[in-house]
């Protein structure tokens, strides 16, 4: 027998009340994942609707009590189902409750007061009017108001409500009056909350060079074919992705189908949707965590009812309800900001593929700095490689060179500011042309370098930084290995030996007492709380009100300032040095783009790189903007260490409120791990990176494996372990699949 969990009603808050059904024989080749059934519901057995969340071969109560599902609901929304289809291989793939991926997927979980807009219309003659008008103004006890109202109507038939009690100050019970004497009739419409407040776009088609065309006629002869297949788009900074990306929606929208284009940045939202609201017009749409409830929940429902056919956001808008989705787009696809950091901890590249297999769709992923995964596959034929390699009207790619900062210490200069980039800084500053500063602070907890001679303090086991510790222990986050810091360094005993850690409001300090003239802009997290705080920085760094823009990630991701022809990055060491086997990546990822900034005008760039370890072989690919040469070594590595994309690894993480107990736990996971597969690759359990956070403790247990199916399995022993026991209530188990970032 195959039995059904249902959840009532989807609009609900709380998603976490499922009833069991019974599938009936004649029923089990049509009731999925998603489906929406019939059931019958209550003492009464009145038949609702409902959708199916889980499928199983086992009771969760007595038999006898399971009633059975009356029939398939034949006026179901496709997209509904579909979405609740999606959470279940959410669930599966990434670990998770049904619940869990359900909040995940249908985002609006609170429905939100619905805006009207209100219409008053005049429905006397003209003749019946005036004579309204004049008994209004014979009678003794006359109204003011109903004069002006009635006058207004007479010259304008058809006013908005809030004019009326608006401008016109005439309070809404007169309406109501007028309303009742069969004098005005009102209509309402539901007014959505649009949160793009601009005029409408020329809606005007752009010329492709011969690159850009070859990738559009290879993607539409495809489409013609009836293949919807997954693409990498690799093109170099500057080289006129998002010029493809809209030619292509473009081509989607003439099929009457829709688009998704994620971007991994709020700081990103306002440019790119300027540039498609250019294109579009009113079609397109926004959404991100800035917004309001009600303007989010809009959003949804203009495109749940065909009122937009192009959404623009960050990782949500994935799941957002288009009936007939054409086109995924993922922008920056190698952005560790795709990967959720909530369970589930879902990637937004995997989980639109599936969206867009059980959609026929295309999947369009755009980076000049693929991810070392997205390449491989690319290069296995997993995924097809597209390429730009020019950048728009032939501009030269930036001269970029590497300063030496060991070499800076031993001249004597100990600034944050190397004495070449004071050099260039001036030059532009004479000249009238901006500069962006970018300090690269992902990474920063806590590695241990020399700025003597830029050695390093890594784990002899993993090959990945050990992170400082209080108490000047240091740790490697996936094996446990420990080491007292060292006073000094162990390669050359310099004294120079310890944290490196900065701040953007320091650099900011610094600057501005090395050039007092100088208009100085910062953007980090402390800058741009506001809603608009990411807009307006970048609206007054590009109408020139600033010559220098100093800041963290957020500025060197994807933006276009023609009059920037100087990028210095001041500390490409802290992601190089992370705990996280990713950081030669990051750091290639982060310079690469950083790079792309400059020169994007028709003024050629320069890009400063200032580093202790100029030998790295991603800080030289970088300033080379040599990704293939990048790529080559760094997937070396990861085959000799067993990383992906050579191998998957499944991180467990077990919190708890008392240490023991969460030790205690975890050691249980790791002797059930190794019973269910002895040959399984299971190191831990160790502390995570920060073992404790509101005094909840966090242990780590990584499992490695070519077959990710395989990690999967041992998933779903842990679950059924944990469900099976008794003692779990104070400990919880989060499961992260190919993790992006250290533990």
């Amino acid at each position: 027998m195959t039995y059904a969990d249902v959840i009532i009603d989807i609009s609900l808050e709380k998603l976490d009340k499922t009833f069991q059904y019974l599938i009936p024989r004649e029923l089990e080749k049509t009731v999925g994942l998603g489906t929406q059934v019939v059931i019958p519901f209550g003492k009464g057995e009145r038949r609702i609707k409902g959708y199916v969340v889980e499928l199983s071969e086992e009771p969760k109560i007595d038999s006898s009590r399971i009633k059975p599902i009356c029939g398939v609901a034949k006026d179901s929304l496709p997209i509904e189902s579909q979405l609740i289809a999606l959470a279940g291989w959410m669930k599966r793939n990434y670990g998770s409750t049904m619940n869990q991926a359900l909040k995940t997927v249908l985002p609006i979980k609170k429905k939100e007061s619905i805006k009207e807009k209100k219409t008053v219309h005049l429905i006397l003659s003209p003749e019946q009017a005036k004579v309204e008008f004049t008994n209004l103004v014979a009678r003794k006890r006359h109204s003011v108001a109903k004069e002006r109202l009635l006058e207004a109507l007479m010259e304008n038939p058809e006013i908005p409500w809030e004019e009326i009690t608006g401008r016109l100050h005439i309070p809404s019970t007169v309406i109501r009056d007028f309303e009742k004497d069969g004098w005005v009739k009102i209509t309402a419409h539901r007014a959505y909350r649009n949160p793009i407040r601009l005029e409408e776009g020329e809606c005007r088609d752009i010329i492709l060079n011969e690159e850009q065309q070859q990738v559009v006629d290879t993607v539409l002869s495809d489409w013609k074919q009836g293949r919807q297949e997954t693409y990498l788009l690799y093109g170099v900074t500057g080289s006129g992705k998002t010029q493809v990306y809209m030619e292509l929606i473009a081509k989607c929208l003439e099929q009457g189908r829709s688009a998704i284009v994620l971007i991994p940045e709020i700081a990103l939202t306002y440019q790119t949707v300027m540039r498609f609201y250019g294109r579009f017009g009113s079609k397109v749409s926004i959404i991100n965590s800035r917004m309001t409830p009600g303007e989010r929940f809009d959003q949804f429902e203009r495109a749940k009812n065909g009122d937009i056919q192009i959404m623009v956001g960050p990782r949500s808008a994935l799941f957002t309800p288009f009936s007939n989705l054409g086109i995924i787009i993922i922008d920056e696809e190698h952005e560790t900001s795709y990967k959720s950091e909530t369970v589930p901890k879902y990637h937004a590249r995997e989980t639109a593929i599936a969206r867009a297999a059980m959609n026929h769709a295309t999947v369009v992923l755009g980076s000049a700095t693929p991810s070392v995964e997205s390449f491989a596959r690319a290069k296995s034929g997993e995924y097809r490689m597209l390429t730009l390699t020019k950048r728009v009207e032939e501009k030269p790619l930036p001269e970029c060179e590497i300063v030496d900062l060991r070499q800076e210490l031993r001249m004597g200069n100990r600034s944050i500011l190397s004495n070449r980039l004071v050099e260039l800084m001036e030059e532009r500053l004479a000249k009238g042309e901006q500069t962006m500063l970018f300090i690269n602070r992902r990474g920063l907890m806590g590695f241990v370098s020399c700025r003597a001679c830029g050695h390093v303090i890594k784990c002899p086991h993993c090959d990945v930084s050990l992170s400082l510790h209080r108490g000047n222990k240091m740790q490697c986050h996936y094996c446990g290995y420990e080491m007292e810091q060292p006073k000094v360094c162990p390669d050359c005993g310099s004294k120079y030996i310890g944290g490196f850690k900065a701040g953007t409001q320091k650099f900011e300090e610094v600057v501005k007492q090395r050039f007092p003239r100088a208009r100085v802009l910062r953007m980090d997290m402390d800058t741009t709380r506001g809603k608009h705080g990411h807009q307006e920085i970048l609206e007054a760094f590009s109408n020139e009100e600033a010559d220098i823009l100093i800041g963290t990630q957020m500025i060197v991701k994807g933006h276009d300032f023609p009059k920037v022809t100087l990028v210095g990055v001041l500390a490409a060491d802290m992601s190089l040095n992370s705990s996280d086997f990713h950081s030669g990546e990051r750091t290639f990822q982060l310079l690469t783009q950083a790079a792309g900034r400059a020169g994007r005008g028709s003024v050629p760039g320069q890009v400063v790189i200032q580093t202790y370890q100029p030998q790295h072989y991603s800080i030289v690919a970088a300033s080379k903007q040599a990704y293939e040469d990048f790529f080559d070594r760094e997937i070396v590595y990861r085959r000799m260490m067993g990383y992906p994309p050579a191998a998957h690894m499944l991180v467990i993480q077990i919190n708890g409120p008392v240490e023991e107990r969460a030790q205690r736990q975890a050691e249980r996971i790791a002797e059930l791990l190794h019973k269910t597969d002895p040959d399984a690759l299971c190191m831990g359990p160790s502390d995570a990176t920060i073992a404790r956070v509101n005094d909840v403790y966090k242990k780590i247990i990584y499992i490695k494996d070519k077959d990710y199916e395989h990690l999967v399995k041992l998933k779903d022993a842990v679950e059924a372990y944990i469900l099976e026991e008794n003692d779990w209530k104070d400990v919880s188990v989060w499961f992260d699949f190919d993790p992006i970032s250290g533990f």
